[in-house]
């Protein structure tokens, strides 16, 4: 019998969503790529009953926990999505004799690129593999959204860890948030002469800041309100004149709206249509974020808004929102231009400088050593 190797190297990459925003924790649909940034975890097997974990970009901040303290343990910080990880593994009833996690991240933090999530992910599919547990990718996910939720407090949905574990080269990732279904769907940019531009506009967002848990509430207030399990129920705007608030009612008229931009874009991909037809949806996402989500922020809206001017096909930002990143669909020879004019808008209006890189689907998790 081969023995159980003692350490190996996992990787799990950040993701842009090209559409369908906050739509996952109310069962609706989502069309995320998997970026070629990836947090990496070196994981090795120790018999100490402690879960040791520490990171390149945190050389200052090791951190051991017993095993046993994990479900009260006050740290708090980036080390918590790891150690989260563990602790539902452990919560789940799958014992563990001790662990070292070695963290080394290339996704911005804060740039609503997903590094929290592909930080669980990298680490869930090392520990899962390591130990050799039986948990499907679908646990896989579950177990980080967990760790987000419960442990470190954010009201996020799946989205960002589907995209983690299961991301495909070359494609884009048409998630089904109510029966769990997954698509690759064909998103070759360079073919069609596109290019995806990112702009992180260096506002980083805190999704435990409250914002984000409230947005979660209302929408499922709306739903109570109008008698669904989700609002994934509802398919007609007009359903939504029987919300008397009209917070809710614009709540809920963007996750409507939004999972039928969805369903058209994933429709015109599938069918090998110009990439170049999507940019209007992607617009009207941005719109309906900004105005009826209420997500967006000064420097999302001016990046988009640069990026249309300079003559993007369409811009949104991507994300959860109340900061981060925006993406813009370009033609290949136009992507230096419309970068500039994101950079001057910005700096014209006295908002932080920009980073800026074009995105192209990539892998998902996997084992690298």
């Amino acid at each position: 019998m081969t023995p159980r190797p003692a350490q190996g190297v996992w990787v799990a990459p950040g993701r842009v969503n090209i559409i369908g925003e906050h739509t996952d924790y109310n069962d609706g649909y989502a069309l995320p790529i998997a970026l070629p940034q990836v947090v990496t975890c070196t994981a090795t097997v120790t018999t100490d009953a402690v879960v040791q974990v520490s990171s390149k970009q945190h050389p200052g901040q090791p951190t051991r926990v017993p095993l046993r303290e994990l479900a009260d343990s006050p740290i708090s910080g980036w080390a918590r999505y790891p150690l989260g990880v563990v602790h539902e593994f452990l919560r789940r009833g799958h014992a563990l004799p001790g662990v070292r996690l070695e963290i080394d991240g290339e996704v911005p933090v804060g740039a609503g690129l997903s590094s929290s999530a592909a930080l669980e992910c990298a680490v869930a599919l090392a520990v899962r593999d390591l130990f050799e547990l039986e948990v499907s990718t679908r646990e896989l996910i579950d177990i980080g959204r967990a760790a987000e939720n419960s442990y470190v407090g954010a009201a996020t949905g799946t989205l960002d860890q589907s995209a983690a574990l299961l991301g495909t080269a070359g494609h884009a990732l048409f998630l089904d948030f109510a029966t769990g279904e997954h698509e690759p769907v064909p998103f070759d940019l360079a073919a069609a002469g596109l290019q995806l531009l990112v702009a992180d506009t260096n506002t980083p967002h805190r999704l435990t800041d409250g914002g984000y848990g409230q947005r979660r509430r209302e929408c499922e207030d709306a739903a109570r309100e109008l008698g669904v399990h989700s609002l994934r129920a509802v398919t007609e705007p007009d359903e939504l004149r029987r919300l008397p608030d009209p917070i809710l009612r614009r709540r809920a008229h963007h996750v409507v709206t939004e999972n039928a931009r969805v369903l058209t874009v994933v429709d015109l991909l599938r069918d090998g249509s110009d990439p170049r037809t999507i940019g209007p949806l992607l617009v009207g996402s941005h719109t309906s974020l900004r105005d009826d989500f209420e997500v967006s922020t000064p420097q999302l809206d001016a990046a988009v808004q640069a990026a249309i001017d300079a003559g993007a096909h369409g811009a949104r930002m991507t994300g959860g929102g109340f900061g981060g990143s925006i993406i813009a669909l370009v033609d290949t020879d136009r992507v230096d231009a419309v970068a500039a004019e994101i950079r001057e808008r910005l700096h014209a209006r006295g908002f932080a400088s920009p980073r800026l890189f074009v995105a192209v689907p990539a892998a998902g998790a996997r084992r690298t050593a």
